[in-house]
């Protein structure tokens, strides 16, 4: 049986979407990727970033940040490897932005692995789940309630990438992005590898 309230759950979803909503890797990843390869591409990719993020909500419910409390090292290898990754990510968007648009038929790397991919590969959305979970959620949870806590978060995520991946893929957009397509790769490129380096050196 469900103990959470009403009120709870709409606070939850109001600070989910507002953090969201914050320039981060998936942001940029996605309005990239439906620049270049349109919609159905982009969406595939979007919902890989939106379980990737649900996922760090669903290890903060089962109680990772206590492990981070325990053994710090974790999170700091989690970090660097996160942050390797991202840097990884931006360095070739950045390499590649002088490259012609891909034929979006044979653009396999942006699927829903890749989506996934990118979103663990940064740790902070789980500190972040688990500061408004406690905040939002202080007591005892019961497992009917982790799982419509978790069933909102990969909602709210699932929403937003959809409507953000379709928003950036309207035509007059996309003809945007075609007329200065090595500025706006190598600008996503820069961000994703700044985030990346501020992962690792961030203590």
């Amino acid at each position: 049986m469900i103990q959470i309230t009403t009120e709870q759950m709409a606070v939850f979803v109001a600070t989910l979407s507002v953090a969201i909503l914050s320039p981060g890797p998936g942001v940029i990843a996605v309005s990239q990727g439906a620049f270049s390869l349109g919609r159905r591409r982009a969406l595939t990719y979007g919902w890989g970033l939106a379980i990737g993020a649900s996922v760090w909500c669903l290890f903060a419910l089962l109680g990772l940040t206590a492990l981070f409390r325990v053994a710090p090292w974790t999170l700091t290898a989690l970090k660097l490897m996160g942050g390797a990754y991202l840097l990884w990510i931006g360095v070739k968007m950045w390499r590649h932005a002088a490259d012609p648009l891909p034929d979006p038929a044979q653009a396999r790397a942006r699927g829903l692995w890749a989506g996934m991919a990118l979103n663990l590969s940064n740790p902070k959305p789980a500190l972040f789940y688990s500061a408004v979970l406690l905040s939002i959620f202080p007591g005892a949870l019961g497992l009917a309630d982790k799982g419509a806590i978790y069933a909102v978060a990969l909602s709210v995520e699932l929403l937003f990438y959809t409507a953000l991946a379709s928003l950036m893929a309207l035509p007059a957009l996309r003809q945007r992005y075609f007329a200065s397509k090595f500025w706006i790769d190598r600008g996503a490129g820069f961000a994703i590898a700044a985030l990346g380096l501020s992962l690792i050196l961030r203590p």
